[in-house]
């Protein structure tokens, strides 16, 4: 007989995302996914003036607030039919790019890591051992013996106190924890490492944007970061240097530290590379642009439909029909009124609350389709379509990252085994390598078109009467996001977000068609069902972050987190 569970909230950055299972034989045969919050961004937005719509929705996510704000100011220059100068171009390709170094790193070791590491086994760990482990995979400075042996004393005396702060809430010895304790021990070591280099990520964002969260200098038609190379409180030589430096070292944490571990944890844990494909149509948007019309970029995107890379069909720039004219979204189990399936440009957002209902309206997420089909987004999907379409750094990297899993693993794979719970995790961190590739990249082309004497940041808009109608897209580090807008009078008449978690964790739709996330989960292992870990690691493969700037605050110190059996 089948056994219900419920998990609220499943995720450690924030609340409101629920996840139901059913059970069966050991397996999960039946999932929900379920926004618990309603946010309102778009019906906040009705009748306001489209230029101050990227600080409203920057305030979506306290944590994706860069994403948001790009996405926003590309819909309304989309409908303007503006054009952007280069020195604006790269500036927030920088942003982008080095949001999502500090996002990447902060995903795994701090939001997902503890899914697959053991850190009370650590202490079993012989710090020698551990340390030949980590320097067969790396150069990393930080792997020596010194290192480990404190390290090991650290946690040891944060296990005796009982108090394990950020250690806390963890199914410490559950029995699908296998990573040997050396393994552990150089995990742990690299996540109290980890808080330091996204620390730096952060602070190269702040110098070139302003602060993070809520960056300050975009603004439709360009960015408001002015460039003069003789001027302490301007965008100058020095703070690009201090960028690129920060950058840099971030870039050596990556390569030596992050990525080895995901391909660590990825070979070690191999009999999960059979879990959690779920649905296998990706989605991403091309990115990184290198042109002031938005029709070339230094990451590619498209489609590929049932997990064929044959498939693969490229999005090309930003006024591509082919994405959009295929966007919809189906809100047959969410909770609003009516029962439509729409394109964004013709949609409404009017919320109307039910109870859960497993057959009915259960989550305040819609259901985006594409071509009718759900699709998953995120790194996986972007290096998939880059795979597919032979874009140079892409294939290097992926590869690169395959011999390293198959040296470890023992066993020769391919870019099938990304199909999977810790393929996506694999995907994120050659993603960040990539991303801090490109960084340089345009940090580098930034200083030599400045250095050509183009000092052009901003192309001013202008709303004629009448209607206009846009879109902008960004690859954000959870992948396609899109931001729609319908302008008349210049006033926003509507505003729709299609996100990256309501592309993986929506509902079904109308025709019953299961969402990334419900579908990834049917067929995993559940070794406890009082303890589902392995719903926490699939779940948390994908990254979800729902609505990140409201997070569940009890002052008085009562429960906000259950898991329940029924």
């Amino acid at each position: 007989m089948a056994e219900r569970i419920t998990i609220d909230p499943i995720t450690r950055i924030e609340g409101h995302l629920r996840i139901d299972a059913e059970v069966d034989g050991g397996k999960i045969s039946k999932a929900w996914s379920s926004g618990q919050m309603w946010r309102g961004i778009e019906v906040i937005l009705q009748g306001r003036d489209p230029r101050d719509a990227w600080l409203f929705t920057q305030r979506i996510c306290g944590v994706c607030t860069t994403v948001h704000a790009l996405a926003s100011v590309r819909a309304v220059e989309n409908a303007l039919g503006l054009e952007i100068p280069k020195n604006a171009q790269y500036i927030r390709n920088l942003v982008q790019s080095i949001h999502c170094l500090h996002d990447h790193i902060v995903h795994f070791y701090v939001l997902s890591a503890l899914d697959w590491v053991d850190v009370v086994s650590a202490l079993q760990a012989d710090p020698a051992k551990t340390a030949a482990l980590a320097q067969s995979l790396s150069e990393w400075p930080g792997n020596s013996v010194k290192r480990f042996k404190a390290v090991k004393e650290k946690v040891k005396a944060i296990v005796d106190s009982g108090q394990l702060g950020p250690f806390s809430n963890a199914y410490w010895g559950h029995p699908a924890m296998t990573l040997p304790p050396e393994a552990n021990l150089m995990a742990v070591s690299h996540y109290l490492e980890a808080l330091d280099y996204q620390r730096k990520a952060n602070k190269a964002l702040a110098i070139i944007s302003g602060k993070n969260p809520h960056i300050q200098n975009f603004s439709v038609g360009g960015v408001t970061a002015a460039i003069n190379l003789d001027n302490e409180a301007t965008l100058n030589m020095e703070r690009l240097y201090w960028v690129k430096q920060l950058v840099q070292e971030v870039q050596g944490f990556i390569n030596q530290v992050y990525l080895p571990d995901i391909v660590a944890v990825g070979a070690l844990y191999k009999d999960w590379l059979q879990y959690g494909a779920g649905v296998t149509n990706y989605l991403a948007v091309p990115d990184m642009v290198l042109d002031t019309k938005g029709t070339k970029f230094d990451l590619p995107g498209g489609t590929i439909f049932d997990g064929d890379l044959a498939t693969v069909k490229p999005i090309t720039s930003f006024n591509d029909k082919y994405f959009e004219d295929n966007v919809v979204e189906s809100i047959a189990h969410a909770w609003y009124d009516g029962d439509w399936t729409r394109h964004p440009y013709e949609e409404d957002t009017v919320p109307k609350y039910t109870d859960f209902q497993d057959d009915g309206k259960y989550t305040w997420l819609k259901a985006p389709r594409f071509q009718g089909r759900p699709m998953q987004v995120g790194p996986l999907a972007q290096l998939l379509v880059g795979y597919a379409q032979g874009h140079e750094l892409t294939v290097k990297s992926v590869d690169n990252a395959l011999n390293l899993v198959s040296s470890v693993a023992g066993v020769q794979v391919g870019p099938a085994v990304l199909h999977s719970t810790p393929g996506r995790h694999v995907a994120r961190a050659v993603r960040a390598s990539m991303m801090a590739e490109l960084a340089l990249k345009h940090w580098q082309l930034l200083v030599d078109n400045v250095g050509r004497g183009d000092l052009e940041i901003f192309n001013p808009p202008t709303f004629p009467q009448g209607e206009q109608r846009g879109y902008g897209f960004h690859e954000a580090p959870r992948g396609a996001l899109s931001h729609w807008i319908v302008i008349r009078d210049g006033k926003i008449k509507n505003y729709q977000c299609v996100v990256p978690s309501t592309w993986n964790a929506g509902p079904r739709d109308e025709a019953g068609q299961a969402g990334p996330y419900e579908a990834s989960l049917v067929g995993n292992p559940m070794a406890d069902a009082e303890k589902p870990l392995e719903v926490l690691r699939t779940i948390h493969s994908f990254d979800p972050c729902i609505a990140c700037a409201v997070h569940m605050l009890d002052p008085h110190g009562k429960e906000m987190i259950k898991v329940k059996v029924v």
